[in-house]
Parts: structure tokens; C-alpha cells; sequence
């Protein structure tokens, strides 16, 4: 059984949230140990603000590195089928030769970085027609006025916003743009039972 997405339930759980998004996305209840629950929270929230409050700056891209190493790790103990690697700087962007569409392609998830009013952490979970479904953490009472951005509940195990693929690439501070290459980062996991490989996709190399 899969479960819903969730959201967020302060303004600075959106790293810790979309992780445990792409959990659920990728893998069935019954399957979910809590180890990894219990690790994610762990290491995430792990920044302070300017009046030195833990966690009022939400999550490192350091704690994501380590936690996508960790999750990596805990795959190769074969308690649960899952790989991870992280990636940032020049290699996150979206496009036909991105290893965020081949992840979205062959059956993946994404947490990635990108900015919103501030930085945040958000799920794609597919791709189609130039398009990225997205499961944005931050509940929205209404919809942004970008006409480009659908918002729908329609999908709640999956995502909750189509966004055109090309607003990601921008490096101004935009929203939902990746901004500069600098601050670029992006986690991305497979279930290893379920994953598409190269073999199964012959038209993947045509």
C-alpha cells in the first residue's frame, strides 16, 4: 500500500518532508523500516538562524550529502532496496541528457533544491511533454499567479503541481528556478526492485 504525500508542518521541515516524500513514492508501506525515518529526521533540520535557534534554517546541503550517502548505505545492507546519489553545481539541470530526466525516466525520484521565496526542498517524481511533476511541501491555500504552473490534488501519492521543465534552468532567483550553479544540489533515489534499466528501455539509446 502506498501511502500520500504529506507536507510540511512548520516553514522549515521542507528537506526532511521531501525525503520522506520520495520514500513513500518509491517504496510501499509495508516495506518502510523505521530506521529510515528515524535518520532522516535525525539529520536534517541541522542549521541555525541568526538568533542561533537550531533548525529555523532548515537543512544543510551538507546533512543532504551525508543523508544520501547514509541512504546509499543502508540500501547495500538489504534492508531495503534502495540506492541514492547526490549531485550538485553544473550537473543539476533538467534535460534530455540530465541525470534528473534519466532518474525521472527509468522510474525515480528527485529531492531537489530550488527556490521558492527563500531555498527550499521539493519531489519530482516524473516527466512528460517538457514537463516535471512536482510534490511541493509547502501547502498553498491558492494557486501561484504563473499561468505555467498547475496546481492539482488529484494525484496525492505522486504530485501536487506540473511545472514546465525549462523555469527550472534559470539561474535567477525566481521561483521554482535552480538558480545559480553554485547553490545547485539534487538527491536522487531509486527503488532497486523497480527501477527501469538500460536493458529494459532498447528506444532509451535511440
Amino acid at each position: 500500500m502506498k501511502n500520500p504525500l504529506h507536507y510540511q508542518i512548520s516553514d522549515y521541515d521542507c528537506g526532511p518532508t521531501s525525503m520522506l516524500n520520495a520514500i513513500s513514492f518509491l517504496f510501499q508501506r509495508e516495506e518502510i523500516p523505521p530506521e529510515i525515518i528515524r535518520n532522516i529526521m535525525i539529520y536534517c533540520l541541522d542549521c541555525y538562524n541568526i538568533e542561533g535557534i537550531a533548525g529555523k534554517s532548515g537543512t544543510s546541503r551538507v546533512a543532504m550529502m551525508f543523508l544520501s550517502n547514509w541512504l546509499n548505505g543502508f540500501g547495500h545492507t538489504k534492508q531495503l532496496p534502495i540506492s541514492s546519489r547526490y549531485i550538485s553545481g553544473k550537473s543539476v539541470y533538467l534535460g534530455g541528457e540530465s541525470y534528473i530526466n534519466d532518474t525521472l525516466r527509468r522510474g525515480g525520484a528527485v529531492v531537489i533544491r530550488l527556490f521558492l521565496d527563500e531555498w527550499h526542498y521539493v519531489l519530482f517524481t516524473g516527466a512528460k511533454d517538457e514537463n516535471i511533476y512536482v510534490f511541493d511541501p509547502y501547502f498553498h491555500e491558492e494557486s501561484y499567479e504563473d499561468q505555467d504552473i498547475v496546481w492539482t490534488l488529484e494525484h496525492p501519492e505522486a504530485y501536487n503541481c506540473i511545472v514546465p521543465e525549462e523555469r527550472f534552468n534559470s539561474q535567477e532567483l525566481m521561483l521554482y528556478a535552480l538558480g545559480p550553479y553554485e547553490g545547485r544540489e539534487a538527491v536522487l533515489l531509486f527503488n532497486e526492485k523497480t527501477v527501469i534499466t538500460a536493458d529494459d528501455t532498447i528506444e532509451y539509446f535511440i
